[in-house]
């Protein structure tokens, strides 16, 4: 009896069969619920974290060192940094009325400076002139109402307080304009249309200059600076590389209405007598000479037979003024001359202390560099005759 043959379940063949079905479903499952590819997203702004959110620094980047700075850019970056948080945005508010009378809000905006740990500021005139509110933003953001403490108007010079209820503020050291040399470097540090603490890099590019900027003020022994100053740069600080304020940034040479390189700033040496007169004062101490003058036009020189084109024909000497104390004379016959009438006969100034006085603009900017109590010669011709007197300079009452 042949015993019969039966087919083992392990044959190779459906061991094979086994094996692919479990590879399958590995596969299947694996394609699941394992990793899955990065698709691409569109990148989103996250929103702007707060001061006190911190930075978002990935854990897996590492932060780039600190680049080397050169010499001369490490010289701008510790500047700005002891500078900026003394450096003030001063915002001001008026009032005007139009033509039928509506009024018409008007806001302004420029630059100043502490100059003292009490709250004083340094800035220029016209960023505050009119105002009827004044506001300051420190180099931090803190603001401050602040207050008109005076100034000098000739000069372009203002000095406003605020109160730092008790908070240490740092103010800027004032150094020493006439030590100036073209070729320095400066640093300019204020808030061009509004963009507050900016900085600005150049050199001393003139000295001495004498810059009119209206019919009655002027920059007397201007810097000139190629340091970029538009508006809103005016009555900020002007640095040396030491950190200490050499000038107050408050002109612009600009045929276009914005910077072309040439700016103008008032020496510090200035702004200091002012902000001293006006923090112990109450006023600013101007040299007096005491004349009503008349300037002398070709014409006007030849009609009155005067030996000189050029000066000004003293029409009255003040009484009990410095001029009449020393001698100088005014007119003693009175004319008519179109619709004005005109004393004749007086002295006829042409100097002072040897520097020429051709129009009342010289005789302003020569006296604006003296003190009441300075000693100065009058050089001037009395008929043929020239003459040199002492004077003693007195001081005007108001600006």
């Amino acid at each position: 009896m042949t015993e019969s043959t039966r087919e083992s379940p392990w044959s190779p063949l459906r061991l094979v069969l086994i094996a692919l079905i479990l590879i399958l479903g590995a596969y299947w499952m694996g394609a699941r619920y394992g990793p899955r590819q990065a698709k691409e997203v569109e990148a989103v702004h996250a929103p702007a974290l707060s001061p006190a959110a911190g930075p978002a620094i990935s854990p897996a980047v590492a932060p780039h060192p600190p680049p080397t700075l050169t010499e001369d850019e490490s010289i701008n970056v510790r500047i700005y940094r002891q500078a900026s948080p003394a450096v003030a945005n001063i915002l001001t508010k008026a009032t005007e009325y139009d033509f039928f009378m509506d009024a018409v809000p008007v806001e302004g905006a420029g630059s100043g400076f502490l100059i003292d740990p009490r709250g004083y500021i340094l800035t220029n005139f016209h960023v505050v002139a009119g105002a009827q509110t004044i506001e300051v933003i420190l180099g931090d953001k803190t603001r401050y109402p602040a207050k008109f403490v005076g100034a000098d108007q000739r000069n372009d010079v203002a000095l406003i307080k605020i109160d730092p209820k008790g908070k240490a503020l740092a103010a800027l050291p004032l150094g020493d304009s006439s030590t100036l040399q073209v070729g320095q470097k400066v640093l300019a540090i204020g808030n061009p249309f509004g963009f507050q603490s900016t900085l600005t890099t150049g050199v001393v590019s003139a000295l001495g200059r004498t810059v009119q900027t209206s019919d009655t003020t002027f920059i007397d022994a201007a810097i000139q600076t190629d340091a970029s100053i538009n508006r809103g740069n005016s009555g900020g600080p002007l640095i040396d590389t030491h950190g200490d304020v050499i000038g107050i940034n408050s002109a612009i040479y600009t045929p276009s209405g914005t910077t072309a390189g040439i700016g103008f700033a008032i020496p510090i040496n200035t702004a200091k007598l002012i902000a001293n007169d006006l923090m112990t004062e109450g006023r600013v101490r101007r040299a007096y000479l005491g004349v009503n003058t008349l300037e002398l036009t070709g014409w006007l020189a030849q009609a009155l037979d005067l030996p000189v084109q050029e000066g000004l024909l003293v029409e009255q000497a003040t009484k009990g003024g410095p001029a009449a104390a020393a001698g100088i004379h005014g007119g003693d016959r009175r004319v008519q001359s179109g619709m004005r009438t005109l004393m004749i006969g007086g002295d006829v100034i042409i100097g002072i202390d040897g520097q020429k006085v051709a129009n009342q603009f010289d005789m302003n900017v020569l006296l604006n560099r003296k003190r009441p109590g300075d000693m100065v010669t009058v050089t001037l011709y009395r008929g043929a005759k020239k003459l040199d007197l002492p004077v003693k300079l007195g001081e005007r009452d108001g600006n």
